[in-house]
């Protein structure tokens, strides 16, 4: 970190006073250095940077051969329009520890494919992906068509552990190749958001976003389906960052991100959800030690810090009318600061970087809880993060933190007797529909079409004319004839076809592979009602009223339980943090940049 520090304050000055290192008399002829001169600029750049000569020098030197590298590149674009592009491998893969970038010379018009399989030639890597400012590079396209140009800087994520991917037999690899984790996490998900509370919550999981105060959001279908998807890759991202397997971690944030792309901008300025996913992303990114990522971890800082404006308020007072306090939603802006921190010293604005430090340090103490005051409140029978978010809410105050737990728990409680009530009324007025000589099923879907009103679901029960409202609108585009006639084309049976684009929301290339993968062989998703949860999803236990009709549909439901293992049962989870790793980063900042002058060159 501290010579990328030196040598952005270099760049710095250098542009300042017009210094082309890659020109006489800084580089020969023969790209050599031009020896006396640079010494000439170390001995006049080393005091106002506060270091040696000897250090100063050898940064300039560093700075110099990736002026003479970029020139040659350029050069060699121009002339042959090959490509240099920048690689961030992971650190067990570098040839050079000490050293982080690696390139490779390439033509643009390629297919990314042909590139992984190049890296993975040349450094021992197989099954990795490449990320481009984010955003994952499919391998079937060509590196052109994906934003990727001369001097890209591409990270290379591992897919998973290399030693188990040699005991797999070649089509078990295949399956592997295509990520099986990011594969059972988007169909568990897709299966859950497809449900629209129409049958027995008693018998099938099932999920619905709810404000901060755990009441159910209106969402349109469409933006339902994305949000719940996005969610649900953003809390399997986060199970694995608390393994620490960042990799995978950040290509399921990355997925999520994507999801997300394709909710209103106004429904994710309306929750913080999205902003903590942009904190997470960059927190994996100084995890991954993938300083290359630097301008797309500062664009999502921006995102993150303008959301929760937005969400919270400038001075956090719609936070505070929402939940009365702030306390706990501060450790968000305490990771916002060092992350702001962080990526400030890394482009060698050591003023800007202090500043954000200093108010990471204030929050830190505050947000540093008494570890005397937490045995106090765990012994009265609170769990360890009901006292952590309890004395970070009330600022410290034991008496104060105890009260509000007990307030939480009677919220939930309260909470929960509301639903078992609409739920009973439910249960009773399905069953009066019943009585009508109408299927429970089709009493279901009717009930929910009606928005609970008995005597509208009977309407729509008894009107022939519109046999529709007791299905799924939403579902009509997914499964339209000429979609399934597509697959019918590719050899698929029509009732499995029928399911994959059901479950893929219409989308012909994934209900393509949905298929191949599951060998042609598809049921129907089930559906069934929601509840309301909290800001993130969560989900009731299914009992075993019914027994399962297929294999097809048995893989679905542990596909359901797999996915739900992963959200969080508490809905302030994503505030639960030990801030054990920021403390250290907090104090790597210190000394970093306690080595020189503070202010901005």
């Amino acid at each position: 970190m501290a010579e990328q520090n030196t040598e952005a304050k270099l760049k710095n000055l250098l542009k300042q006073k017009k210094i082309q290192l890659w020109n006489p008399p800084y580089t020969d002829d023969d790209n050599r250095p031009g020896q006396q001169h640079m010494e000439e600029l170390a001995e006049h750049f080393a005091p106002l940077l506060g270091l040696s000569v000897s250090e100063v020098g050898g940064a300039l030197e560093s700075v110099r051969v990736q002026a003479v590298n970029r020139g040659k590149g350029n050069k060699t674009y121009r002339e042959t329009n090959v490509a240099t592009l920048e690689l961030l491998l992971p650190r067990d893969s570098r040839k050079d520890p000490k050293s982080k970038k690696t390139y490779l010379e390439t033509r643009l018009d390629v297919l990314v494919q042909e590139v992984v399989d190049r890296i993975g030639d040349d450094h021992g890597l197989k099954y990795i992906k490449l990320i481009l400012n984010g955003k994952t590079l499919f391998v079937d396209q060509r590196l052109d068509e994906q934003g990727v140009k001369n001097h890209s800087k591409m990270m290379v994520l591992k897919v998973s552990d290399a030693e188990l991917k040699r005991q797999m037999s070649e089509e078990e690899q295949k399956k592997k190749e295509q990520n099986e984790s990011l594969q059972r996490t988007q169909k568990g998900f897709q299966i859950l958001s497809e449900r629209d509370g129409s049958e027995d919550p008693d018998t099938t999981p099932f999920l619905e976003i709810a404000d901060q105060k755990g009441n159910p959001l209106k969402i349109p279908h469409k933006e339902r389906k994305a949000l719940i998807l996005a969610m649900g890759f953003h809390e399997k991202g986060r199970s694995l960052m608390k393994r620490k397997q960042y990799d995978n971690a950040l290509c399921h944030l990355l997925q999520a991100d994507q999801q997300f792309s394709k909710c209103d901008s106004a429904l994710l300025t309306s929750v913080d959800n999205y902003a903590v996913l942009q904190l997470d992303i960059v927190w994996c990114y100084r995890a991954l030690e993938a300083l290359s990522c630097l301008d797309d971890g500062k664009s999502r800082l921006r995102r993150a810090e303008d959301c929760f404006l937005q969400c919270y308020g400038e001075q956090r007072e719609r936070l505070r009318m929402i939940k009365g306090n702030t306390g706990r939603e501060e450790v968000l802006f305490l990771r916002l600061y060092l992350l702001q921190s962080l990526l400030s010293y890394l482009e060698g604005n050591d003023g800007q970087a202090q500043q954000q430090l200093s108010k990471v340090e204030s929050l830190f103490s505050r947000l540093c809880l008494d570890s005397e005051k937490m045995a106090q409140l765990m012994a009265l029978g609170f769990s360890e993060r009901e006292a952590r978010l309890g004395l970070r809410a009330c600022q410290g105050d034991l008496e104060a933190a105890a009260n509000h737990i007990s307030s939480r728990r009677q919220e939930q409680e309260e909470l929960k007797q509301r639903e078992r009530q609409k739920r009973r009324r439910r249960m009773e007025d399905i069953s009066s529909l019943t009585e009508m000589g109408f299927s429970r099923r089709d009493a279901a879907r009717a009930l929910h079409r009606a928005d609970g009103d008995v005597d509208k679901a009977c309407e729509i029960l008894q009107d022939s004319s519109r046999p529709a409202q007791l299905n799924n609108n939403n579902t009509e585009g997914a499964v339209s004839p000429e979609k399934v006639e597509q697959l019918l084309y590719l050899g698929f049976e029509r009732e499995a076809s029928e399911a994959a684009l059901r479950l893929t929301g219409g989308d012909i290339q994934t209900a393509t592979l949905l298929l191949l993968d599951n060998q042609g062989v598809l049921s129907p998703p089930s559906t069934s009602t929601s509840t309301p949860s909290s800001s993130t999803p969560s989900s009731t236990s299914p009992s075993s009223e019914e027994p399962t009709a297929s294999s097809a549909s048995t893989e679905d439901e542990e596909l359901v339980s797999e996915v739900l293992d992963d959200i969080s049962h508490h809905e302030e989870d994503y505030l639960d943090l030990t801030l054990e790793e920021e403390s250290e980063l907090i104090d790597t900042m210190k000394t970093y940049l306690s080595r020189g002058p503070t202010h901005t060159v």
